[in-house]
């Protein structure tokens, strides 16, 4: 068995607790009791370099090669940070971030083949997905999941035997731990629904990792469960160390990261009042945070209130130019608006190559993956159905190369442009600056997100809640018109989609879809929608406008509701023999153990 060597060497915003706020109040989480009579062994090496799990072709097959004396690790907090700050360098991995961007946007209405696509990629794309492909593999996720587990496991053992590390900073860093291990769950069940699910690190050699598939429902409340119990735990906010009046450092999970996972799972459970609460909970703390910011009499000048809620605007004042709001959520990264983001700065051994390598760079506009026709064509001329001429999101996130249009979102590191009496691409007078190097941060959550969270969930609860949805979702689109600045025809109007709940539906899943396009989270949204359904019609109505060869069949293969799911690889099936196809890929000759 290979064994994978991971350097710890502390990043800033992954290392020590440099919060200026307390901590949650000292008690119990897990009694070291509960942890006297685990076995102590685990993988590890010694100095700059941690040995900390097992790479095989299956996370559930991993075991341990060797025993260590405890003595040797797990005898200090900053032991529990060093591989705390792995689970996040794992999660950045390219095999992990990979998946997660893949998953949740290849299939969806949004990606199209661009140049020199992948095979298995390009299958994704045409809907012929077999167990073979290499991204029906979930090792890279419980990979993660499993370093997760470790710091859970391991963490009462070093409160016991170093006293400097307090009850509170050991619940912190469990909630931590536990926030990263249920978003990587949280990510397996949306892309292959039933899924093996372990609580326990692979620290013993007599433990079973052959398990069966737990269901989707089961797995989401156990998910929700854990956050429920370790949310008021976690920090609520660390601050940039080159500038303590700086907006607050989002690259770590904090409370508010583990409020919008709960929001967001509770919109998957279809507990709307529990989504609208935790939605709600983040919104009031962002006016907050902007209050204070001014208060402390930091600039806040690039913010404003639209409907109520602190946005960074598209154009600042005295500046005839857009795409201000885009540098700063997408170029700088970590953002007034963010919640958690992945990191990927200072040089750090960890790029994310995700957005070079499918999106673009600075060497070549265009990657595997490009936008289909109906996302762009004619928006300046005012007739494209998803984007209004004055939308700068438009010319943000996707600009025609050639004879395709190249995804801009993420690639591009700034952006300036004038979208005022627009009747021509050329009338834009864009320019940009594209990455030279792969450190675009990752957005998991932002605001934005979640005011259309709250707004999903207050439609899906009737009429009574229109009103408020509404104005969410106006306030989302007033920022990317850039309606601070200039009166703009093209806005929203309540009376257009008042008169139903799936007018009201439609119109959240529409600006959904403009505002986190090529962010990993469309064909999740889709999936969604089609539970809440109980059929697959509005998403092969919508996934099937990219088309344009083979429309009718790939209509068929996605009417079946298990196609909505990933195969099980075939190489998890031949090691657990207590995984069963998904039935949509089962009669498929890739999916046979011998």
């Amino acid at each position: 068995m290979a064994v994978t060597v991971l350097s710890m060497t502390p990043r800033k915003h992954h290392g020590p607790d440099h919060s200026r706020e307390a901590l949650p109040s000292d008690s119990n989480f897990l009694t070291i009791e509960q942890m006297k009579h685990i076995k102590l062994r685990t993988i590890l090496a010694a100095t700059a370099s941690l040995i900390l799990l097992g790479s095989c072709n299956d996370y559930l097959d991993i075991l341990p090669t060797n025993d260590v004396v405890l003595d040797n690790f797990w005898k200090e907090k900053a032991d529990v940070s060093s591989v705390l700050n792995g689970c996040y360098e794992s999660l950045e991995q390219s095999d992990c971030l990979n998946r997660f961007a893949i998953w949740g946007e290849l299939r969806s209405d949004n990606i199209i083949a661009g140049n020199s696509t992948g095979f298995e990629l390009s299958e994704i794309l045409k809907e012929n997905i077999l167990p073979t492909n290499s991204y029906c593999t979930w090792q890279p996720v419980y990979r993660t999941i499993n370093r997760c587990n470790t710091v859970i496991h391991y963490a009462p053992h070093v409160h016991q035997v170093d006293p400097n590390y307090t009850m509170t900073e050991m619940n912190a860093n469990i909630a931590e731990a536990s926030a990263l291990r249920d978003l990587c769950y949280f990510y397996l069940i949306r892309t292959f629904r039933d899924v093996p699910y372990s609580t326990q690190p692979s620290v013993d050699d007599t433990e079973d990792y052959i398990l069966p598939a737990t269901p989707f429902s089961q797995v989401l409340d156990s998910l929700i469960t854990d956050l429920e119990n370790v949310k008021d735990y976690a920090v609520r906010r660390y601050y940039l160390e080159e500038n303590e009046l700086a907006y607050y450092n989002s690259s770590r999970i904090t409370r508010w990261a583990i409020y919008a996972m709960l929001a967001d799972m509770y919109l998957w459970k279809g507990d709307y009042d529990n989504c609208i609460k935790y939605c709600g909970y983040i919104i009031d703390y962002k006016k907050q945070q902007y209050k204070d910011l001014y208060d402390r009499n930091v600039d806040v000048t690039d913010i404003k209130l639209f409907n109520g809620v602190p946005l960074i605007v598209e154009q600042l004042d005295g500046n005839n130019t857009c795409g201000h709001a885009y540098n700063e959520i997408f170029g700088k990264g970590n953002s007034f608006e963010s919640i958690f983001e992945l990191y990927f700065r200072d040089n750090q051994s960890v790029t994310n190559s995700y957005v070079s390598n499918y999106y673009g760079d600075r060497s070549n506009d265009l990657r595997q993956f490009s936008a289909p026709d109906f996302l762009y064509k004619n928006t300046s001329a005012g007739t494209n159905d998803i984007f209004k001429k004055r939308d700068c999101r438009a010319y943000e996130d996707i600009k025609l190369s050639s004879s395709k249009y190249a995804i801009c979102k993420y690639a591009r590191q700034s952006v300036s442009f004038r979208n005022e009496n627009l009747s021509t691409d050329q009338d834009l007078r864009l320019s940009d600056a594209r990455r030279s190097n792969n450190y675009a941060n990752w957005i998991i959550y932002r605001l934005t997100d979640v005011m259309l969270m709250k707004a999903e969930a207050e439609v899906m609860k009737g009429d009574q809640f229109f009103k408020d949805a509404f104005s969410l979702v106006n306030a989302v689109n007033k920022r990317a018109v850039n309606v601070t600045t200039t009166a703009v025809k093209d806005t929203l109007v309540y009376a257009d989609y008042a008169s139903s709940q799936r007018s009201m539906e439609d119109l959240v899943f529409q600006e959904r879809h403009r505002e986190t396009l090529f962010e990993g989270k469309r064909w999740f949204d889709l999936v969604r929608l089609a539970r809440r359904d109980g059929n697959n019609n509005r998403l092969i109505s919508l996934v099937s406008n990219k088309y344009e060869d083979n429309v009718n069949a790939i209509k068929i293969k996605l009417a079946d509701p298990n196609i909505l799911y990933f195969p099980y690889s075939r190489n998890e099936l031949k090691v657990n023999p207590k995984l069963v196809q998904n039935p949509a890929y089962s009669n498929s000759e890739q999916t046979k153990t011998n």
